[in-house]
């Protein structure tokens, strides 16, 4: 009995107790009635739903306590993954998203047009001046459209509030110096990490020890470069083909590591030439081998890439349309008066003239078939590209890695279904990941055109082997046989996995561990601006912020960046938008408690 008493006893200590304690949703609640910045009990709040992965869990909470601070009431919607987080926001579930955004291709077209334009692939607004102030600008040289761009910044942020500016992210990545010849690893602003160039402080390493690197997503979209834009193939996709054009390290276009020995740009910026060259043959994978297939990467498969690329029906869920849409044709030029009668867009100086730029044998011949072309006999092959309209930044689309070039004959052999009736249940297309996955429906078939090729893959890693054919005896071959990419999702596990010498490379360090890399004697930080901005997207259907400009711009003016760059140690950048990192505007966004209490009016109707 006297048992019984003390066990009664303590199951009421137990239930008192926990009623004592503050759950994580209990807090929030707390700070919601005690933190609202003069808004009194009879004046309702206004409730903003928060949508964000958990991974961005600490910006979402800054944004949270500003909120509360000026008088909302927050409610917080996290989601463990970017799929999850994906279909919430697909099922509207949300008032703001927390969202990010990376110009892989250095130029502030790609900044806007797919996220804002009615039509962009990422778009879910629709605004006839942003459509208009985003077209005027893509026609426009960079000494013209700074202005342009300050007007759409202006329309879109501060007259119209469909985002909410945080900051701009530094790039930056921690590198083994035991191991990797800090000299060789370059930190492109937009590019994706180029492997080719990297090496090893011990040369004798290339062909026995692999490269060790990290991503966090190890579900690949594709490998076929117009079916994915993301973070789980943008690196992947940019060393396995290669393009006409890239990009320097500090976002200029080049020929240099190219498709192209040269390229220019005609009278009227509609038309561009592009010289190929000779020495880069696809690759296959045979046997867990990389082979050289003896296939010319030329002409005929640059015509291919760029014009499925341009044509929206090309595939089943093309995933890049809207970065080439502008692309009205692509042809081979055979007749060299043509490139004798065409005029730079400099106004001085034929086509012809800048293409042989310091060329060691002019040109002498154009040839249509590639296995005709012989740089050293002269005999080239050009491509013409041509846009919808006068469009200088094409150049940096030819750049991205959805502009790869693929190998004609070997996806016409794979992709025999028709696009309109494509079954994924039971169609294999070009770039699945099932065809690399280890098991039993691996089946590789994949030909690359850049300095790797994707052997195998599971859920724990992937394997990429050097193309022998690619540029080889060139300053750009491949220099390191083998590339393991380590799936490594947790930001934190990848910095100690470099710090345990796991891997020898890790791009994306958090701000707020640079120290630790910093203070290990065994390893470098890398760090330099970058094009990435995080932001809050607002819902535009079917909820109070759609409707109301002023609910709007009252959670716009709650956004203090300051706080941002604190929590960072000042190791973010201010930002208005994407274009903040490409374009200087002037333009600003300054936290405005009186400007908040004065919109939440206007919105009351009081």
């Amino acid at each position: 009995m006297l048992k019984k008493s003390w066990l009664a006893l303590l199951l009421v200590m137990v239930v008192m107790l926990s009623g004592c304690i503050n759950t994580k949703s209990s807090v929030k609640e707390e700070e919601n009635e005690t933190a609202n910045d003069g808004v009194t009990e009879n004046e309702s709040q206004v409730e903003i739903e928060i949508l964000g992965q958990s991974s961005s869990e600490d910006d979402i909470n800054i944004v949270r306590d500003q909120l509360v601070k000026n008088g909302f009431k927050v409610k917080l919607n996290l989601q463990p993954d970017y799929g999850s987080f994906t279909a919430q926001k697909d099922a509207g579930n949300y008032d703001i998203a927390l969202s990010s955004w990376t110009t892989v291709t250095g130029n502030p077209d790609y900044a806007v047009r797919a996220l804002f334009k009615s039509d962009g692939a990422n778009s879910i607004m629709k605004d006839e001046e942003v459509d208009r102030l985003i077209d005027k600008a893509s026609t426009e040289t960079p000494e013209e459209f700074a202005n342009t761009y300050k007007e759409l910044e202006q329309r879109l942020v501060f007259d119209k509030a469909f985002i909410a500016p945080l900051y701009n992210s530094f790039k930056a990545q921690g590198v083994n110096t035991e191991v990797l010849n800090i000299d060789t690893v370059r930190l492109a602003k937009s590019r994706a990490v180029a492997w080719e160039t990297i090496d090893y402080n011990d040369s004798s390493k290339r062909d026995t020890t692999p490269l060790v690197v990290q991503q966090a997503i190890g579900t690949l979209t594709s490998l076929d470069p117009i079916k994915g834009n993301d973070g789980s193939i943008n690196t992947l996709n940019t060393n396995m083909y290669v393009r006409l054009v890239n990009l320097t390290d500090d976002d200029v276009v080049t020929s240099e590591g190219s498709l192209s020995l040269n390229h220019s740009i005609a009278e009227g910026n509609s038309e561009y030439y592009f010289l190929l060259r000779d020495d880069i043959n696809f690759a296959k994978v045979t046997d867990k081998k990389a082979e050289d297939t003896g296939e010319r990467v030329g002409a005929d498969d640059v015509i291919f890439s760029l014009k499925r690329a341009s044509d929206a029906n090309s595939v089943p869920d093309h995933r890049t349309y809207s970065l080439h849409e502008h692309i009205q044709d692509a042809e081979l030029i055979t007749d060299l008066s043509v490139l004798d009668a065409t005029k730079q867009s400099s106004g001085t100086g034929t086509i012809r003239e800048a293409l042989e730029q310091e060329l060691d044998v002019k040109i002498n011949e154009l040839v249509s078939d590639k296995n005709d072309a012989n740089n050293q006999d002269g005999k080239y092959q050009v491509v013409k590209v041509t846009t919808s309209k006068p469009f200088p930044q094409v150049l940096n689309y030819l750049a991205h890695q959805s502009a790869g070039i693929v190998s004609k004959k070997q996806v016409e052999s794979i992709n025999t279904y028709e696009v309109e009736s494509f079954d994924a249940t039971k169609d294999i297309p070009y770039g699945d990941q099932n065809t690399v996955t280890e098991g039993d429906q691996y089946n590789n078939h994949l030909y690359a055109s850049g300095p790797y090729i994707l052997s195998s893959k599971n859920d724990y890693e992937a394997t990429f082997l050097k193309n022998p054919a690619y540029l080889p005896g060139t300053d750009f071959e491949a220099k390191i046989s083998t590339v393991t990419v380590r799936f490594i999702q947790d930001p934190d596990s990848s910095l100690s996995a470099l710090r345990n010498g796991e891997i020898h490379l890790f791009n994306g360090v958090p701000e707020t561990k640079y120290d630790l890399v910093e203070n290990d004697e065994k390893l470098f930080l890398q760090k330099n601006e970058s094009n990435a901005v995080i932001y809050m997207l607002f819902n535009t259907a079917n909820r109070e912020v759609s409707d109301s400009e002023d609910l709007r711009k009252a959670v716009l003016y709650s956004i203090n960046q300051d706080e941002f760059l604190n929590f960072y140690q000042n190791n973010k950048l201010k930002a208005v938008s994407t274009v903040s990192p490409l374009v200087n505007t002037g333009n600003e966004l300054i936290a405005d408690p009186e400007k908040v209490k004065e919109f939440l009016k206007n919105y009351r109707g009081n």
